[in-house]
């Protein structure tokens, strides 16, 4: 079988099997604390239109989630809520899965299960563990900074936490270690993007807490399970291409 259908074999069957178990995680966790943040969220926007003088608090309820989503389309709660759910966890999966392997190709050496662990554990402190020291997952109804700043400083912690992590696997020598750790810790000296002053979250710090967690977890299996799958069926396809050569 050829390098890239090996590639795109693998990321897709792994990307399939991880985004259904993520879609399951994310159930019984992090989606349960998102609607109870909801709940808040729609408590403080009704109020909010209270204040500003409007007939009634159910009228107003309604006209605030009406106002909060104009423009902007989400699938209804339940079953569509659910599906587009695990089609974003597939997809997402699916492309990750795609990366991972074809930096693994690029090494040039077999892979195994061990290899696609700490790749996975790699790519878990790149996206999601380095990224949440300055921007940790919010909940609905949490002041943030502008969409555009958070994404650029995502991609560039991302991006220099992913250069770090390659420079002291790869290189191992002191000025390597020198520059990765320069450039692993320059995102956080430059600060991710504040949020506004004088806003502050709906929902309880409780709650909060609990959904940062969760959202930990749930990427860290998430990464663990893309690694593994990634090493693992990536390695049998290659395996299989040498035995037929």
């Amino acid at each position: 079988m050829s390098l890239f259908r090996s590639i795109v074999f693998t990321a897709v069957l792994t990307g399939i099997i991880v985004g259904c178990a993520a879609s399951v995680f994310q159930f019984l966790g992090t989606s349960q604390l998102i609607a109870e943040a909801e709940v808040y969220e729609n408590a403080g926007q009704a109020k909010e239109a209270q204040v500003a003088g409007s007939p009634s608090p159910d009228a107003h309820a309604g006209q605030a989630v009406r106002h909060h989503n104009d423009g902007e389309w989400k699938p209804a709660d339940g079953f569509e809520r659910m599906a587009f759910t695990l089609a974003a966890n597939v997809l997402t999966a699916i492309g990750y899965a795609l990366i991972l392997c074809a930096l693994i190709s690029l090494r040039g050496k077999p892979v195994t299960w061990r290899q696609g662990l700490l790749w996975g554990l790699a790519g878990f402190a790149c996206v999601m563990l380095a990224p949440m020291i300055g921007l940790p997952p919010e909940l609905p109804g949490t002041p943030s900074a502008p969409l555009a700043d958070r994404q650029i400083w995502w991609i560039g912690t991302a991006l220099a936490t992913a250069t770090g992590i390659g420079l002291i696997a790869f290189q191992r020598r002191l000025w390597a270690i020198v520059l990765a750790g320069a450039l692993i810790v320059a995102p956080h000296v430059i600060g991710a993007p504040p949020a506004p002053e004088g806003m502050h979250a709906l929902a309880p710090d409780a709650l909060e807490h609990k959904f940062i967690a969760a959202a930990l977890v749930t990427s860290l299996l998430f990464w663990v399970l893309l690694g593994l799958l990634s090493g693992m069926i990536y390695g049998r396809f290659e395996h299989a291409g040498q035995q037929a050569t």
